[in-house]
């Protein structure tokens, strides 16, 4: 029986105001809060509340049989806390359905996980805790920002507990291999991979409302037609898109909404189901391995890195940002923290991104900048600013090991004291100043009065 995995995934980054070079040292506040709340709270509007509300009543008129999965970044539960907790409350009602899958990724939605393997496990533990606190789920898959997975990766992931991965099904690593099945990685036979079938997602994440789309319109029984005529061995058919398709970047009017309600319909009467990925990973085994020795995502049509590191103002700026990275681990202010994560979001990067002169399109969809230069120039203002906090705390001028071992020796002295206040308030609690010789006085004059008598 042929299954649909539905994975949606859910981020917004903290955009930044425009900052000067006269802010730097004077303001420590980075971010556009009117905008950050103008644009979360139309695309909750918009999309992730009506959506939502979509998914549950197709889950109970199912009889839970309608399954999916999402992927919420923490800087996006961030935002969703402050400006429309609502959408928090809605994703709890769907978690309690138990047909809703909550996945693991990295707190700050970065790149950390090319860059800095300490900073990426603290993102992904940080991340992991969240969600548990929040819809009471202990994540089992692992997505990682913009899809972006290798070998080398999937090693580092599988030693942090996860034994499934989502992956992009790029045409550089299947080659002539349908993205229709189970996989694992080439390095580890434990490690299973589920890869995004790009054409069928794509056709309903971008291609949907094309009025010069071949295919236009497309209608519920038709996509599951085309699913249901793939070849009888290719069980499994991964849908991953971004869950803004609902509603934002696929707009009302368009029909995308009538479209998600009708999918099931059409589905359960082909006799094709839906799973979550961890139950997809449980249930199907792996047909073979996958080699991905360099990093793929699921952006543009090179699959790769590119969309965020492509250019010398995006890895200057990249580079930058986490030659601090282990001063900022150091530190205990925990706004320094904050700023730490939200600056590391991958979107300040593709923002940053050339390739909008050639290919156009979304990079100037999504940025708020004029131009890539002007969005490098106010990032490098903001993250100037950044560094001078960091280095008032920690001076550039000592290196880490000089800094770790000076904290090292500050912190055991911290403890030693801390032991040694214990011991004393023990000591006090069991002999109080001065109460014992007196109990001891009193006591044998007591005695003593006791045998005259």
């Amino acid at each position: 029986m042929k299954t649909i995995c539905f994975y949606f995934q859910i981020h917004q980054p903290f955009r930044l105001k425009r900052y000067r070079f006269f802010d730097i040292g004077a303001d420590h506040y980075y971010y556009d809060d009117f905008i950050n709340e103008q644009i979360l709270q139309r695309i909750a509007a918009n999309s992730f509340l009506p959506a939502n509300q979509i998914i549950y009543d197709l889950i109970q008129s199912s009889e839970g049989k309608f399954r999916v999965a999402f992927s919420i970044s923490g800087v996006a539960l961030d935002q969703l806390e402050q400006h429309a907790p609502e959408v928090i409350e809605s994703f709890r009602k769907l978690a309690k359905t138990g047909a809703v899958e909550f996945l693991s990724e990295t707190y700050a939605h970065s790149l950390s996980s090319i860059v800095d393997e300490k900073e990426f496990k603290n993102q992904v533990t940080q991340h992991r805790k969240r969600i548990e606190v929040l819809f009471g789920q202990k994540p089992k898959t692992f997505r990682n920002t913009e899809l972006i997975y290798s070998d080398d990766l999937g090693e580092m992931i599988y030693s942090m507990g996860y034994k499934t991965v989502i992956a992009e099904g790029a045409k550089a690593v299947l080659g002539w291999k349908s993205p229709n099945f189970v996989y694992h990685s080439a390095l580890n036979p434990n490690l299973k991979l589920l890869l995004k079938n790009d054409k069928l997602s794509d056709d309903i994440a971008f291609r949907f409302s094309n009025y010069n789309w071949s295919e236009y319109p497309l209608v519920a029984e038709k996509f599951i037609d085309w699913i249901q005529k793939t070849p009888e061995k290719e069980q499994v058919i991964n849908l991953f898109m971004n869950y803004e398709t609902f509603g934002n970047l696929q707009p009302k009017e368009s029909g995308i909404f009538e479209f998600l309600k009708a999918l099931p319909k059409f589905a359960f009467e082909k006799g094709i189901g839906f799973s979550t990925p961890s139950e997809v990973s449980s249930l199907v085994k792996a047909t073979g391995p996958i080699s991905v020795p360099n990093p793929t995502s699921w952006t543009d049509e090179e699959r790769d890195l590119s969309a965020w590191l492509g250019n010398d103002l995006q890895q200057e700026a990249f580079n930058k940002l986490y030659s601090v990275a282990e001063r900022v681990r150091m530190s205990k202010d925990r706004r320094l923290h904050l700023d730490w994560n939200y600056l590391q979001t991958s979107d300040h990067f593709y923002y940053m991104s050339t390739k909008s002169f050639s290919d156009g399109g979304l990079y100037r969809y999504f940025s708020p900048y004029e131009s890539p230069f002007e969005a490098f120039i106010n990032y490098m203002n903001v993250l100037s600013d950044f560094m001078e906090r960091v280095n008032a705390q920690f001076p550039s001028s000592v290196g880490n090991e000089e800094l770790n071992s000076l904290l090292t020796t500050i912190q055991n002295q911290e403890l030693k004291i801390a032991d040694l206040e214990k011991e004393l308030k023990k000591y006090k609690k069991e002999s109080p100043t001065g109460n014992r010789q007196v109990a001891v006085k009193k006591g044998g004059a007591a005695k003593k009065g006791n045998k005259a008598k």
